[in-house]
């Protein structure tokens, strides 16, 4: 058969990778001039690894990931670092049994409370029950108000604002499930791993087009029609001569697979019925905006990788010292921050310039670091620079019963597919969960 994909992330580089090693004739389009979707990464100058645009890493149970980077002989860098959280000016380390006995912002008997609730979640292998209550509502009776309010219920608002009350106890379980004390990271960076999956697609026949941007898709009897266009390449990141794409003209496929988001699969495929439409767009999602600082003396001093913010007020989501986790060699011994936010796409900071998040986030900031005052560091040169990257659609908002209005892969057009973060579920959103998507939609079509 001959299947168009439409996007270029690891979901679409996965079923890729899987169809063409059945004997698909398979083309990519992507309107973007690298791979990688929402975990694209970028390069400077004197660096030797890429950077992600928002910070990702796995963990060491993401099988999927872990199985196609062997399957490819990509090295994978496995570490334990540190995880802690802001509460009341100070960072405690969060990230253990031992580490929830000891945390003393609560009593004995309420860290042991929030201790065995944690436990018979995380080693409760049934999450079907627990999708129909909501976390805020559950939370509490099982672990305690006070735990719940002083950590929990500020991450879930940092995350999710003005959905924190409607996130279903299957999502939360899914967190605690899945988190391991070691994380994973594809040597490299996870820009080098795509492009290693772009690489073993080509070299098996495959075809990317990078730059070229599907405006349509059409049913006409068995087939798929693109309409596609060559676009501008990127200015974020230099792709490859080898992979400029030329002028695109209509073409048709056996099948189309969408990775795209739900609201541009509804933009681009006007033949959807509108009840289908309908119940894609009422699909909920934040995005996502992180601010990286580059910088020449390290932030989080005590070596915390991962810092979660348990203030409701702040502006920021979470802290992430990027080198803190991977080695400053990689980057000209530079220090790696990202400052993390989730946020509706016509929020206010959606509009905003690197340097006027950075003004809104430097009070917060010298809550955690007294000593690094940013705008300051900026002149004096402590401050390398710093970069701004947002996008659109990053969190989906998953709400009780979610099961029950997760879309099929199958579509109301015929030989028309979509997979996309929507549809991953009870687990959180990831690499390994676009891969696993990837993987099972190419075994649908191949099964068909």
């Amino acid at each position: 058969m001959r299947i168009a994909i439409i996007g270029a992330g690891f979901t679409g580089l996965s079923c890729a990778y899987q169809l063409i090693q059945k004997g698909h004739e398979v083309v990519i389009f992507e309107k973007e001039g690298f791979p990688g979707g929402l975990a694209v990464g970028f390069r400077e100058k004197d660096w030797q690894w890429s950077l992600e645009t928002h910070y990702h890493h796995w963990f060491t149970n993401d099988k999927n990931a872990l199985a196609l980077a062997n399957d490819l002989n990509h090295p994978v860098i496995i570490k334990r670092p540190k995880t802690s959280v802001f509460i009341d000016k100070n960072i405690y380390q969060l990230d253990s049994p031992i580490d929830v006995l000891r945390f003393p912002k609560l009593t004995i008997t309420q860290r042991l409370r929030m201790g065995t609730a944690i436990g018979l979640l995380k080693y409760n292998p049934f999450w079907q029950p627990l999708e129909k209550y909501r976390a805020s509502v559950a939370l509490p009776k099982m672990m305690g108000k006070r735990p719940y309010a002083m950590l929990w219920e500020q991450l879930l608002v940092k995350k999710f604002g003005l959905f924190a009350n409607d996130i279903s106890l299957a999502w939360f379980w899914a967190r605690i499930k899945k988190r391991t004390p070691n994380l994973a990271y594809p040597e490299g960076g996870f820009l080098k791993f795509a492009n290693k999956i772009v690489e073993e697609i080509e070299k098996k026949g495959g075809k990317i087009m990078f730059n070229t941007e599907v405006k349509k898709i059409q049913s006409e009897k068995n087939i798929i029609i693109c309409h596609a266009e060559l676009g501008s390449a990127s200015k974020k990141i230099p792709k490859p001569a080898s992979r400029q794409g030329g002028q695109v003209r209509d073409d048709s496929f056996d099948k189309v697979i969408v990775t795209l988001p739900s609201f541009f699969f509804v933009k681009i495929a006007p033949q959807l019925p509108l009840e289908y439409k309908n119940k894609l767009t009422k699909l909920k999602g934040l995005g996502a905006i992180n601010l990286i600082l580059r910088l020449k003396e390290q932030f989080l001093k005590d070596g915390t990788y991962w810092l979660s913010i348990c203030d409701k007020k702040s502006p920021i989501m979470a802290v992430v010292e990027h080198t803190n986790f991977m080695d400053k060699k990689y980057y000209n011994n530079e220090h790696i921050v990202y400052i993390g936010n989730y946020v509706p796409h016509d929020h206010p900071y959606m509009k905003m310039t690197a340097d006027e998040l950075l003004k809104i986030y430097e009070p917060y900031l010298l809550k955690i670091n007294p000593n690094f005052k940013f705008l300051a560091s900026r002149r004096s040169g402590q401050i390398s620079n710093f970069k701004l990257f947002k996008a659109p659609f990053a969190q989906p908002i998953i709400p009780v019963n979610y099961s029950k209005i997760v879309p099929p892969f199958e579509t109301p057009l015929k030989n028309v597919y979509l997979a996309n973060i929507q549809q991953v579920y009870p687990w959180d959103r990831g690499t390994n969960y676009a891969i696993e998507l990837g993987e099972k939609v190419a075994k649908l079509i191949s099964s068909a």
